[in-house]
């Protein structure tokens, strides 16, 4: 099992940053690709981005490109999303996830174990 703790969510202006960090215990965390989730009420959960477990490969979803940076400290057992120039359509519930495999998927089947979310709110 592994268990994971999302923090660092809040209220930012619309061009605001945010970093959020998502702390895991349980199983080696080192083990596991951890991939960023984000839900917007009345919308299916949508990938954001996803790393694997050495940090040598990432993967963004389309709109957060160039804005959002995932990264990871295995030596903390926590994997972070920078958020920058964050716009109100990012407003949402943000999850960390673990996944056993070693392909980067931007489904959420594909992953073992989630975090209880984090709310982002942008205001524009």
């Amino acid at each position: 099992q592994v268990q994971l703790v999302e923090s660092g969510g809040g209220l930012v202006q619309s061009g605001g940053s945010l970093k959020l960090s998502c702390a895991a215990s349980g199983r080696t965390f080192s083990w596991y690709a951890m991939g960023w989730f984000r839900q917007a009420p009345g919308k299916e959960r949508e990938f954001v981005a996803a790393i694997t477990w050495s940090g040598g490969s990432t993967y963004y979803t389309g709109s957060v490109k160039g804005r959002f940076t995932i990264s990871r400290d295995n030596a903390k057992n926590t994997v972070y999303l920078q958020m920058n120039s964050l716009k109100p359509e990012d407003t949402a519930v943000y999850y960390c996830a673990a996944s056993d495999s070693g392909t980067l998927y931007p489904f959420p089947h594909r992953y073992n174990y989630w975090g209880q979310g984090t709310q982002v709110t942008v205001s524009s």
